[in-house]
């Protein structure tokens, strides 16, 4: 783009220099009502990608692909999604190598001055892993305005009961070392029915919130209806992941109903996440075979829901 005029090259650069201080101009981050706010009390909403299952793609999980995300796609928030059970190296098999990878992603995200959220990818209640993993993350990063808590993923068959009192079990062992970053809860039925959540929340703590999952073309206004009645009771929701396809992952990108979502959350001042940073061959993974491990992404080696996903980035994060 070319300036016409000198006299707008001052708010430029100043854009450029918030878009670079992201983390440093809104620092600890905190639940006001139903709102996500930052040190201000001022409103925010982050919007970013999630990396795949740790445990399938590690490749991409290293901190210049962090720093690309931000400075390519505008991503002011990414997550760090750790496979809990599937693949070669998940975190029951391989723990050691897991932490090395989820921090590899936390320290990217530190170093480029956005959000990071540490997500325990699971559709399984393990108590004892989960609170030897979040106390040991909690402990080790809670000086950081950048973390944010993901307990559990995608309860999947579990009641809202058992998930409950899996997440003071954990939230617990959290705020032992971190009295104040946002902590995560997900709900039952792959993070849909946040109704259960509205009608017995967690008591107690701080800085909750709630997560719901989407996916465009199978999930369809009910489940919005649904959680605005949530937040109509009080329950504070971050969708953590979402996209355009199907809940498979795979299929045709719905672009009207994705768009429909996407005007949905930004009218509330919801926060969500895209699925995912991956090369797998299906519709939901957003890059080919052919992207580098580190970022530097040209525009064909992103698949549909990558370009797409990217001028979502590009026009919603506008740094203000």
């Amino acid at each position: 783009m070319k300036l016409k005029n000198k006299i707008f090259l001052v708010p430029f650069i100043f854009a450029f220099a918030f878009l670079n201080a992201q983390v440093q101009t809104h620092k600890y981050l905190s639940v006001s009502g139903t709102q996500l706010v930052d040190s201000d009390n001022k409103p925010i909403v982050l919007r970013g990608m999630s990396f795949g299952w740790h445990s399938m793609w590690p490749r991409f999980y290293n901190e210049k692909a962090v720093q690309w995300l931000k400075k390519d796609f505008n991503c002011n928030v990414v997550r760090a999604a750790m496979g809990v059970e599937l693949g070669e190296y998940s975190y029951m098999k391989d723990p050691e190598f897991s932490k090395e990878k989820i921090e590899a992603v936390i320290k990217g995200a530190i170093k480029s001055d956005i959000y990071v959220i540490v997500d325990w990818h699971s559709h399984n209640i393990n108590l004892k892993e989960a609170k030897e993993f979040f106390a040991e993350i909690s402990k080790k990063y809670s000086k950081y305005p950048n973390i944010i808590y993901e307990i559990f993923n995608e309860p999947d068959h579990e009641s809202w009961a058992e998930v409950k009192a899996y997440s003071e079990e954990v939230i617990k062992v959290i705020r032992e070392n971190d009295p104040k970053n946002i902590i995560l809860v997900g709900s039952p039925h792959w993070d849909q029915d946040v109704d259960l959540a509205a009608a017995d929340p967690i008591l107690g703590y701080s800085n909750i919130m709630y997560t719901m999952h989407f996916y465009a073309a199978t999930h369809g206004k009910e489940l919005r209806d649904k959680t605005d009645a949530a937040i109509n009771k009080g329950l504070p929701i971050f969708v953590s992941e979402s996209a355009g396809m199907e809940a498979t992952g795979d299929g045709p990108l719905d672009l009207k109903a994705w768009q429909e979502y996407i005007d949905w959350m930004e009218a509330r001042k919801l926060s969500w996440i895209t699925w995912s940073v991956s090369d797998k061959d299906e519709t939901c993974s957003i890059l080919k075979k052919s992207a580098k491990s580190t970022g530097k992404w040209k525009m064909e080696d992103l698949k549909e829901s990558g370009i797409i996903a990217r001028q979502y980035f590009k026009k919603y994060n506008t740094w203000d």
